[in-house]
């Protein structure tokens, strides 16, 4: 009997703890988060905070066409369809975790349109306006990408050439969508500070936070099966980009404390055919533009241009 009873006092509690890390991991409670003008940034950028809400006025003060689809599991996902000229390359864009396209695009989608071409900031699932309260790390997410893809090209004509662009998650989830059917519309992919997989980020961020990253990791594993319903393990980064076919452009600030700059090393190295990657000194987490205006802008309009064969 008391065996019993303390096997299922383990059982309460581990399912407790499953419960927890769902919550503290996956679940998106859509409250401050989705303040484009909640601008965090670590310490030692904090002096780039006036910068970036004043580019993200300006962004949102940009006309724009409000779009969505549909997702595979009966989502409505939200988007922002800005229109440049007709005929031009379009650009996807997705932002990172538990943030917001005009946060994290800020700089990005000004040096998109000032390039000439049309943009589509996605809101991704369970962020922003889109349906949903599961973030899955880009394993869901990468599926959206296809739909959004395909959703470009009924919309805008089997002649449109498409660009991938993401940042964090963001660019985690563009790179795990580089190993589906993609149509060959879409010509290359740019990813800004991605993570080599779903588990090593959550494992890396809970070591950080002085928690066991094995227990972290298994219990995000539960956590994603049994409350969000998805397996977190069948894709990843690193894995997905050894059968991709189309350019890929890396981003990374070498001083990034939450992505770790080595793992778009490992990304690139699983493909360095296809793969090239820029590091950016002293840059933090998606700040690298932040720093660097001139050179990030270079970098990926010298990457657009080949991969788009525009002159």
């Amino acid at each position: 009997m008391i065996l019993l009873i303390i096997l299922i006092i383990i059982l309460i509690l581990f399912i407790a703890a499953v419960r927890w890390a769902y919550g503290f991991i996956f679940y998106s409670p859509k409250g401050d988060q989705n303040d484009d003008l909640k601008v965090v940034l670590s310490p030692e950028f904090k002096y780039l905070v006036p910068k970036v809400s004043s580019m993200i006025r300006e962004l949102n003060a940009i006309p724009y066409e409000p779009v969505s689809i549909t997702s595979f599991d009966g989502l409505k996902l939200n988007g922002r369809y800005y229109h440049v000229r007709d005929g031009a390359p379009l650009n996807i864009c997705f932002h990172g975790y538990r943030g917001t396209p005009s946060r994290d695009f800020s700089g990005g989608a000004m040096v998109i349109m000032n390039r000439g071409h049309n943009l589509l900031l996605i809101e991704e699932r369970a962020q922003k306006t889109s349906e949903g309260h599961t973030v899955t790390f880009g394993i869901n997410e990468r599926i959206d990408c296809l739909d959004w893809v395909n959703y470009s090209i009924e919309r805008f004509g089997e002649d449109i050439k498409i660009i991938l662009v993401g940042i964090s998650m963001g660019a985690a989830t563009v790179l795990m969508a580089s190993d589906l059917d993609l149509p060959p519309n879409v010509k290359g992919i740019i990813a800004d500070c991605p993570y080599s997989s779903p588990l090593a980020i959550i494992q890396s961020v809970g070591t950080r936070m002085h928690l066991p990253g094995r227990i972290v990791k298994w219990l995000a594993i539960c956590a994603a099966e049994v409350f969000g319903h998805f397996d977190i393990t069948v894709s990843s980064p690193v894995d997905s980009v050894t059968r991709a076919k189309i350019p890929i452009l890396l981003i990374h600030g070498e001083s990034d404390d939450y992505v770790p700059v080595e793992m778009s090393y490992e990304i690139r190295d699983a493909n360095p055919g296809l793969i090239t990657l820029h590091t950016f000194p002293n840059a933090g987490h998606g700040i690298s533009f932040m720093l660097d205006p001139d050179r990030y802008t270079a970098l990926v309009n010298d990457f657009a241009k080949s991969v788009t064969e525009e002159v």
